[in-house]
């Protein structure tokens, strides 16, 4: 332990830190659409919350397959940025924006087209009938949102996090007052219910891609990439297959890697729909809350991911080390603390979304449970980035898909069905996977960085 308090640890912790804190608060503007939109959503009904959970379930998976995909930009930029490559760079700003400019759209399109296979879950028909509707304005909002995040994670990759900070803090404002306005029909405007959430949800991530552009656009620290594009239109949309797979190898995987985790907890929300809509509320209500610390333990993730990519551009085997294993300091704390927390406020925060007692009740138990993950959530994330970070994807998206869904997903069912533990069961089954991902991907992490050459 005592080297974890050395001078060197100690000057990681700070560089982590600052880097850190910006990336943490944008990644949790993210998830805090979803909790926004539970929260107002619960002051209506349960059955609309419900449609909430199960729409969300689908949109959540594609939305950090997205983020992830953006993911394989941010390593490759900063490697780039340690040896002062420019022009690198400038390529990698094009083709980040292109390919998620792209995949936003194709995303769209696909969950548009297949959102009607929410009837073949066996859920209720009241909640099916109103979460369709929601998620298509939803996956509207997925462009947007996806260009956002190719601007944002060329910007972290250049270790500036502030301004996306800003801006997404400016969206969640921004949302918070549309949900205000289009759910409950004030100041003039229709009510709308569920629907006028999802698009509030839409009109902030407009604007924050707009943002985003803008700064990126007009700041000085990015004139010098700008000025090595050609806008003319024949060699602007000219893509180098090269670059792009190279983005791709990184950011597919690490998509995966995000999508085999939250589809768990997605798929969850199907089977907890076979109990009863006051446990998918619940579900849904306790989801919110863990999700929140997730997206902030995210941010150390992109924090490791950008770090370890310096120090592998500089080629310093002990560089790389020190920066995985303080990001690992860093969430064991963060996610103690937090865990703590929920054991304090689990009666207290369920009422924040709900006004129903027996979800109250239902959600109080799984925040129990989410608090005695919080440290293998924490760990397998920060892994999964400091291995990002190193260009190591293959081998933990494995990691991650025999956790979640051979080890996880199974033992679940059982836990929930064949024990008849009910919703509590299935989370017991989702945190056994959480915590094998985490043992397994901290291993993965030290033995990969031992061998790196100096």
């Amino acid at each position: 332990m005592s080297n974890l308090l050395s001078s060197n640890y100690l000057n990681s912790y700070k560089a982590t830190f600052l880097l850190a804190y910006p990336v943490v608060i944008s990644q949790l503007g993210h998830i805090m659409v979803g909790v926004v939109d539970t929260a107002m959503v619960g002051q209506i009904g349960t059955i609309e919350q419900a449609a909430v959970a199960l729409s969300n379930s689908l949109y959540t998976l594609v939305l950090v397959f997205g983020l992830g995909v953006s993911y394989g930009v941010t390593p490759l930029v900063a490697v780039a940025d340690s040896s002062k490559n420019h022009k690198e760079n400038a390529a990698l700003l094009k083709h980040g924006i292109f390919i998620n400019t792209i995949l936003g759209i194709l995303l769209f399109v696909l969950l548009f087209a297949i959102s009607p296979v929410l009837n073949l879950f066996n859920q209720k028909q009241e909640v099916v009938d109103l979460a369709i509707p929601f998620l298509n304005v939803m996956m509207l909002g997925m462009i947007p949102l996806c260009i956002f995040s190719g601007f944002k994670q060329f910007t972290e990759g250049l270790s500036f996090t502030r301004i996306a900070m800003w801006i997404t803090v400016g969206s969640n404002l921004l949302n918070i007052l549309l949900n205000y306005l289009m759910i409950f029909g004030h100041w003039g405007f229709p009510e709308m219910g569920l629907m006028g959430s999802c698009w509030a949800s839409f009109i902030s991530r407009v604007a924050m891609a707009l943002a985003m552009f803008a700064y990126v656009y007009y700041d000085k620290h990015y004139k010098i990439y700008w000025s090595e594009f050609n806008f003319r239109i024949r060699d602007f949309f000219r893509i180098d297959k090269v670059l792009t797979k190279k983005i791709l190898a990184i950011g597919v995987p690490s998509g995966l890697q995000w999508v085999f985790e939250v589809g768990a907890f997605a798929f969850a929300v199907i089977m907890i729909g076979w109990i009863s809509p006051d446990a998918q509320a619940a579900h849904q209500i306790a989801l919110s809350i863990a999700a929140s610390t997730y997206m902030m333990a995210s941010g150390l993730s992109a924090a490791a991911s950008v770090r370890v990519g310096n120090q592998l551009g500089f080629k310093s085997r002990e560089g790389v080390r020190i920066a995985g294993f303080s990001a690992f300091a860093m969430v064991v704390v963060f996610m103690s603390l937090m865990a703590l927390l929920f054991i304090l406020l689990q009666h207290f925060l369920p009422t924040l979304f709900s006004k129903e007692s027996n979800v109250i009740s239902i959600a109080s138990a799984l925040i129990v449970i989410a608090a005695f993950f919080q440290l293998s959530d924490g760990v397998q994330v920060v892994a999964l980035g400091a291995l990002r970070g190193m260009k190591d994807v293959k081998v933990p998206t494995i990691i991650t898909l025999i956790a979640y869904w051979a080890i996880g997903l199974p033992m679940s069912y059982v836990f929930g069905f064949t024990m008849n533990l009910g919703v509590e069961g299935i989370w017991y089954g989702l945190s056994l996977g959480l915590t094998i991902a985490a043992v397994f991907l901290l291993w993965r992490f030290n033995y990969v960085s031992k061998r790196i050459v100096e």
